[in-house]
């Protein structure tokens, strides 16, 4: 365990939307932090703010090929990995290679240093779960060759790898299942429902919901999930965690709700539904409040206003 105030964080993905409110955290409680990034999915802009900070350091580089990091490391938190249906889909193999060889380099990284390593991995590997909330315990129901099989599993391969090492060779290693995270940084075509539900509504344009919006996600803000990958970190448990909200809601809901926060006249149009979508999605965090002390507290209608603050400008700019 590192703590808060010492060591030093080498963060893959660290320019990305999670990643980069990670560093700031890190930062913030005097770690130094390296943030390794390839920039495919994440953005300098993300992590600019922390240019001059003696204790930041940014490394652009693909970890499948390399993480030319040198010294002393003290925890490896991977997060490396495009995450919204938009990128990974247009990224297959990519994200195929992030989970598996871009994992192992990160892995080695870790061993070779003695540090502790936090894997990021995703309520994805439930896939469209039959069980439901999820625990850890659930195994999942995954279609293994669909479209979305190349982010779902990787990031259950991701899982396998990470425990392998720390059976094999007593590695310190654990795992955290991001559910649904939402918040600023997220891009305004990242492609995920809040981001999409929000750009559309201050841009005007009809809200896509797919099926009869039914389908439920649970959201965190990015905050929260922040906390929750620190708690993780500095716990020495292994998990699996799922950190994520609770609090279920379902996308035609959200879509009502992001039309009245923003004050859009714009309307509702029905798509048919992805391939392999899942119909609901929901934590069960009874382990990370009993292991980790963690719990989410920030309120869906606080988050998402914060989201607007900062999108808002962006989709104006956007529009000439």
């Amino acid at each position: 365990m590192i703590g808060a105030g010492r060591g030093r964080v080498v963060v893959t993905g660290g320019a990305g939307f999670i990643g980069s409110h990670l560093c700031d955290a890190l930062v913030s409680r005097g770690s130094s932090v390296v943030c390794v990034d390839d920039l495919s999915s994440g953005r300098r802009e993300n992590v600019a703010h922390l240019d001059g900070e003696p204790r930041f350091e940014l490394v652009v580089a693909d970890v499948t090929r390399e993480i030319p990091v040198e010294g002393r490391v003290d925890a490896v938190m991977h997060l490396a990995s495009a995450a919204s249906p938009a990128d990974y889909l247009a990224r297959p193999i990519e994200t195929l290679a992030v989970g598996s060889e871009g994992t192992s380099k990160a892995l080695h990284l870790a061993a070779e240093s003695g540090a502790r390593f936090v894997l990021a991995s995703t309520s994805e590997v439930y896939g469209d779960p039959a069980v439901h909330p999820q625990i850890e315990t659930y195994w999942g129901n995954v279609n293994p060759i669909g479209p979305r099989s190349v982010y779902d599993e990787a990031k259950r391969f991701a899982e396998a790898l990470t425990m392998a090492w720390r059976r094999t060779h007593g590695l310190d290693a654990g795992i955290a299942r991001i559910f649904n995270t939402y918040g600023p940084r997220l891009r305004p075509g990242d492609g995920r429902v809040v981001s999409n539900f929000l750009v559309q509504a201050l841009s005007g344009t009809p809200l896509s919901v797919y099926g009869q919006g039914r389908q439920t996600r649970s959201l965190c803000y990015v905050d929260d999930q922040v906390a929750g990958l620190l708690a993780l970190l500095d716990s020495g448990h292994a998990g699996p965690f799922n950190i994520g909200n609770p609090e279920e809601t379902t996308v035609l809901d959200l879509a009502h709700l992001v039309l009245e926060m923003t004050g859009s006249r714009s309307t509702i149009e029905h798509h048919d539904l992805p391939e392999d979508d899942p119909g609901r999605r929901c934590p069960d965090i009874s382990a990370a409040r009993r292991d980790l002390g963690w719990t989410p507290r920030v309120p869906l209608v606080e988050g998402l206003s914060r989201t607007i603050e900062y999108l808002a400008p962006l989709v104006s700019s956007e529009r000439g």
